[in-house]
């Protein structure tokens, strides 16, 4: 395991996040899931030493949804 995993978004919790297809959290997660990150830049092979590094999908994650909620801040966004 190279990266850090998340929970799966179509995991049932509380509720089915499957309900909300319209939201705009699972357009971005789409989007980003269909790009080659490797072709934009993006470092997607790590060294398997130490504590596992985060998905290089995350953070264009976050961009893209602070930018069309309009949060600059990174301490909003955590907040988000």
């Amino acid at each position: 395991m190279k990266f850090i995993q998340g929970k799966p978004r179509n995991q049932w919790e509380m509720y089915c996040l499957d309900a909300h297809a319209d939201n705009e959290v699972r357009l971005i997660d789409l989007f980003v899931d269909s790009l080659i990150l490797s072709e934009l830049g993006f470092k997607v092979d790590c060294e398997e030493n130490g504590r596992p590094a985060y998905h290089p999908g995350a953070l264009p994650r976050l961009f893209i949804y602070g930018y069309l909620n309009r949060i600059r801040s990174s301490r909003k966004l955590e907040k988000e």
